[in-house]
């Protein structure tokens, strides 16, 4: 199965005022639900796009509040073995400076893989007028990863997968090792292979990460 996917999502943009009084809470727990509503339907749109690559709420990636800042990643090709997505929340700190107006909360595309390799490792991140640049994997040694997940609201790249199952229940997945929510559409692969690989990230996690050739600096463009 071979396709181009290109998956954006994002959270809703309704304010949360975390000073309202009780009067308000009915109002605010609504808007919970339909964000979690909204997760359930984030993977029927992957599935129209074909995806692509990379965690698993209430497993690896988001057992840390991220910081609300994206973060750029590319690669020249991704491979890798036993992949899992799903849709998924992140959250913020409490009292982040960067929610916004989506009360802490970012809607995810989360997606594992068992074992990734990556070719020309490119991740960037706008600090404000200046990128933190970060690249690995230039030459004939690739990135290795194994555990590698990633929370993503957008993806794009020329992905191929083998033995894919699509519809799952996220909370019955097993070629990646997480399980995802209860009652979440996903999809699963023996195998994945993704060329132009390009994600925006929030959160990402490895249980190993080998960075040969490792390039840190700072630049005026991303990746």
């Amino acid at each position: 199965m071979a396709s181009s996917s290109d998956v954006s999502s994002s959270a809703d943009n309704t304010p949360e005022n975390p000073e309202s009084g009780s009067s308000t809470e009915p109002v605010r727990r609504g808007r919970v639900r339909a964000r979690r509503a909204a997760v359930m339907a984030v993977p029927a749109t992957l599935v129209a796009a074909t995806l692509a690559v990379l965690t698993a709420e209430g497993a690896l990636g988001v057992q840390f509040a991220i910081s609300g800042m994206p973060f750029t990643v590319t690669a020249k090709e991704l491979n890798g073995t036993g992949f899992e997505q799903f849709g998924g929340l992140d959250n913020m700190a409490e009292n982040s400076p960067n929610a916004g107006d989506t009360g802490g909360q970012v809607l995810v595309v989360t997606s594992a893989i068992k074992n990734a390799t990556l070719d020309s490792l490119c991740q960037s991140v706008n600090l404000g007028g200046i990128n933190l640049l970060i690249k690995a994997g230039q030459g004939s040694q690739k990135v290795t990863a194994t555990d590698l997940t990633t929370d993503s609201t957008e993806l794009s790249g020329d992905a191929a997968f083998t033995n894919i199952e699509i519809g799952n229940d996220a909370s019955t997945l097993t070629k990646a090792g997480v399980k995802g929510p209860l009652g979440v559409f996903s999809q699963q692969a023996d195998t994945v292979h993704i060329a132009n690989l390009r994600q925006t990230n929030y959160a990402t996690t490895a249980a190993v990460f080998k960075l040969p050739g490792l390039k840190l600096s700072f630049s005026e463009s991303g990746c």
